[in-house]
């Protein structure tokens, strides 16, 4: 429910309303507490992913696929992947059963959100004052709790960790509607989707095919000469005929921080953050739904035990769960030492080239997360 932003009260204003923010508000409105979410866009919004929730994430917030999938929505069923490097051969690993979901963020985010029950107000956050009984955000919504879920330039992660650094992903990627006469062509599988690695573990590109919809894009740890890497991934694509000519040009970008690399802070007095704005991606694949999920679940808890007392000593309970759910980060411990330069396409070669490393440590492990304990 959309609320005009006038003078409005509540127990805990969370900003912005992806996977994460929609998941804490509905842990948290599921036990009593009134919750308002601001986001700038309206829903649905156009949101730009490659888009694919696991077991996992269906599990943790109890989703109805059948329910979700009536409503019209895309809900493409992966039973498989097919990787390989930039340039060569693609080894298709199928598992013969449904290992993931494809779907759409501009959906996905807009089900989730109205599942939740939390007002939703529009709009930027413009200004964000303390006092003394907790916050008052762009003059007119008074909480008592905020949590910052807007993603990787979250206003409230910058209002908690000014000039903190840390070394982030970049991504650019465009999802687009193939066109009738462009579907035949598109070599791509709605049922395995492409993944395609450079030599030096840094990044990954991908195709991921959703029904009518398709999904191409990149991501690299290193920024340097990022844009031109995409250009010719984009080209090397088109010249082995796996994407039909013609991509569009304009592509979007962002970018997050993978869990291992960050060293924001968590929470604050009358403040937690998730999601994105956390920097909790995992590593290496860059999932950001399981994640944002996960945290989103642990924050809500964390707010409902500390009622009323939320400082920081009291939601620091939410800090240590994170660590204890995705481990300690690279920054509370030593840094370990880079591989040498020739060692990571060797390790390369390995995961792409032998079948049960692929399989095992590349996919299992490293994109689908299935040793990763229930929450």
């Amino acid at each position: 429910m959309t609320v005009a932003a006038h003078d409005l009260r509540c127990d805990v204003l969370i900003v912005g309303g992806g996977p994460a923010g929609s998941s804490c508000a509905w842990r948290l409105a599921r036990t009593g507490v009134d919750v308002i979410v601001l986001d700038r866009a309206e829903f649905p919004r156009d949101k730009v992913c490659a888009g694919w929730i696991t077991p996992a994430v269906r599990d943790a917030l109890a989703l109805d696929l059948d329910d979700y999938a009536r409503g019209g929505r895309t809900l493409q069923a992966f039973t498989g992947f097919r990787t390989g490097g930039l340039d060569g051969p693609l080894r298709v690993t199928d598992f013969g059963n449904v290992v993931s979901y494809g779907i759409r963020r501009c959906e996905l985010d807009h089900y989730l959100l109205q599942r939740s029950g939390a007002r939703l107000v529009t709009g930027p956050l413009a200004s964000l004052e303390r006092t003394p009984d907790g916050w008052i955000a762009n003059g007119s919504i008074h909480a008592s709790m905020i949590v910052g879920a807007g993603g990787h330039f979250c206003p409230v992660a910058r209002q908690l960790n000014p000039g903190v650094e840390e070394e982030r992903v970049v991504a650019q990627e465009v999802e687009y509607r193939l066109p009738p006469e462009m579907a035949g062509a598109c070599q791509v599988r709605g049922e395995w989707p492409d993944l395609f690695f450079w030599p030096d573990l840094q990044g990954y590109g991908w195709c991921v095919r959703k029904g009518d919809y398709l999904n191409v894009g990149a991501g690299r740890l290193s920024e340097k000469a990022f844009p031109a890497a995409v250009r010719a991934f984009q080209a090397s694509l088109e010249a082995r005929g796996l994407v039909p000519p013609g991509l569009p040009a304009k592509w979007k970008g962002h970018a997050y921080v993978l869990y291992r690399n960050a060293r924001r802070a968590l929470c604050d007095d009358r403040a937690v953050l998730i999601g994105d704005a956390a920097g909790v991606a995992l590593a290496p694949s860059g999932e950001g739904i399981l994640a944002a999920v996960e945290t989103g679940l642990l924050a809500a808890d964390a707010i409902v035990r500390a009622a009323p007392d939320y400082s920081r000593a009291a939601l620091d309970a939410y800090a240590r769960a994170v660590d204890a759910r995705f481990g300690p980060r690279l920054a509370r411990r030593a840094h370990p030492s880079s591989w040498p330069s020739w060692l990571a396409p060797l390790a390369t070669r390995a995961l792409l080239n032998v079948g049960w490393l692929t399989r095992r440590v590349l996919i299992e492990d490293g994109f689908l997360h299935k040793r990763r304990r229930a929450m």
